[in-house]
């Protein structure tokens, strides 16, 4: 079972159809740049008081999964 269904959503209308984190229209792909441009996790909390620890966690997981579901051909 994967971590992050309960915090993750794919919705057509929000942000072009990418991944975000349910009521909110942060992308996954905005949390992964924060932490590739060297934000810790507590910078993130602080910076974004409306998240949690868990969806940034869930965040980090539905990145992981879909990266294991890449095939190389």
């Amino acid at each position: 079972m994967n971590t992050y269904a309960n915090f993750i959503e794919i919705n057509a209308d929000k942000r072009f159809g990418r991944p975000c984190i349910i009521g909110t229209r942060i992308a996954v792909y905005d949390v992964l740049n924060w932490f590739a441009n060297g934000m810790t996790l507590e910078q993130i909390l602080e910076d974004f008081d409306e998240l949690t620890e868990a969806q940034i966690l869930a965040c980090l997981a539905y990145a992981a999964d879909r990266e294991h579901k890449i095939r190389v051909a």
